[in-house]
């Protein structure tokens, strides 16, 4: 709640590059949609994964560029509200929207584009303060890219103090230095993604944490506390080339909290989590179909989303869970309106009306800046081309496929099967669009 407080405040201000408004369907046809100026309006969005989904690595899913004709028209523009939600963080969003151009054969803008650390983009308590980032590629520009004006990377940290950096042999200093005296203290740690060298990574986030910054110090194993930690792409393991899953950076978190737990016997603590399967981050994916909707002129409300995914305990967990919260708002939005309503009427009701709207008004100042969703229910399609199921038949029946299984998620996020249930099990990302368009009664025609 307090992260998803933080992301409302300052949401207006990630859509730096809007599209061109007002731009025309072509022909399709889409059940349940209401026409306005002879304009069909969809009533659905699409929040695609992309490793597993769309690619393996490096190399493309044949599925995914004929999925995809079916989305666009002849001018290459989309029919339906587009958004890639991904766990990766590697980059900035322009490079990874020009990536999947190429790869999908039709123009994709980088507001189409969610990144495991988009929403860092909201915490601005922390854009001025002298940030720790660790992970990898430009590290240094995304961090900037997202708002953050003081930044420290942990090759910044090795340099300024070298003695810190022991496990490698043939890394250690040949001589004794002075570290670097005019460092300004961190003040918070950001992990963007996996690094590369685990053992620095590691060694050196721990330093930060156990001297509250200042790394001319020696731990302190007495604090209660330690800095805010924010963390994205909780991903245990993700599908590339490779005949089985690698390590992801989830793996990375788990040996960070083991190794917190180990030294001091306590929790490490996130600030905040994100990435999938946060809810945060379907949240803030739910208004960036809204805006591009209305970027089209498409005014009919996006009601349903479809999450197509590869990962039983990201893309799958994150979309039921977000589908939980999308129908526990509407009961509760519906049960408020009936108490209201009896007691105006003086039959009394089935709960406090004052609670309730309270709870609405709580509801409605966190979604003041996102505006609240439109969206009524999420659904859950999942991929046998990524981390489920590779290299298999599609189960016979999708009901009975997903039993107890070693629970991967991450460690604040509790076991529920339930939410590791999709609604939809297919072969690959194409069989996937085919049973939306079915379920939607969507038909595209690219003349």
């Amino acid at each position: 709640m307090k992260a998803l407080s933080v992301l409302h405040r300052a949401a207006n201000t990630l859509l730096s590059h809007p599209g061109d408004r007002g731009t025309l369907l072509t022909r399709c046809g889409i059940s349940g949609a209401s026409t306005l100026n002879n304009k069909i309006q969809p009533g659905f969005g699409l929040l695609f994964d992309i490793d597993g989904v769309l690619v393996r690595g490096k190399t493309p899913i044949p599925a995914a560029k004929k999925a995809f004709q079916k989305l666009v028209d002849s001018r290459g523009q989309f029919l339906v509200p587009v958004v890639f939600v991904t766990n990766a963080g590697n980059c900035l969003r322009q490079k990874k929207a020009d990536q999947l151009s190429q790869i999908l054969g039709v123009p994709i803008s980088q507001d189409q584009v969610m990144l495991s650390h988009s929403p860092l983009r909201m915490f601005t308590k922390y854009h001025e303060k002298c940030v720790l980032v660790s992970g990898q590629g430009p590290v240094l520009d995304i961090a900037n890219n997202l708002g953050f004006q003081n930044v420290v990377s942990i090759d910044m940290l090795r340099e300024y103090f070298p003695l810190l950096d022991m496990v490698d042999h043939n890394r250690r200093p040949k001589l004794p230095s002075s570290p670097i005296v005019n460092l300004p203290i961190v003040q918070a740690v950001i992990l963007f993604g996996e690094p590369i060298r685990w053992e620095t990574n590691l060694q050196l986030i721990i330093d930060v944490l156990l001297t509250n910054g200042s790394l001319g110090n020696a731990h302190e194993m007495r604090h209660s506390s330690h800095l805010p930690l924010l963390a994205c792409n909780m991903d245990l393991m993700w599908m590339a080339e490779a005949q089985s899953p690698r390590f992801g950076h989830g793996m990375f978190l788990v040996c960070l909290e083991n190794i917190y737990r180990k030294i001091t016997g306590q929790e490490l603590k996130y600030e905040a989590l994100m990435g999938k399967p946060s809810e945060l981050t379907y949240h803030f994916a739910e208004y960036l179909i809204r805006e591009q909707a209305a970027e089209r002129g498409w005014r009919t409300p996006i009601r349903t989303l479809y999450a197509i995914g590869d990962n039983l305990m990201t893309d799958i967990y994150g979309a039921n869970l977000y589908n939980r919260y999308l129908e526990e708002r509407v009961r509760t939005r519906q049960t408020a309106a009936q108490v209201v309503q009896a007691t105006v009427e003086g039959t009394g009701g089935g709960g406090s009306p004052k609670a309730l709207l309270q709870d609405q008004d709580m509801e409605t100042a966190l979604e003041s800046e996102l505006a609240s969703p439109s969206a009524t229910s999420c659904k859950s399609l999942l991929v046998c081309t990524g981390i489920y199921n590779p290299h298999s038949e599609v189960p016979a029946d999708a009901s009975h496929s997903i039993t107890e299984t070693v629970f991967h998620g991450h460690r604040d996020f509790r076991f529920d099967p339930a939410l590791m249930e999709p609604g939809h099990i297919v072969e690959d990302v194409h069989n996937a669009v085919e049973l939306i368009c079915q379920q939607e009664n969507f038909v595209s025609t690219r003349h």
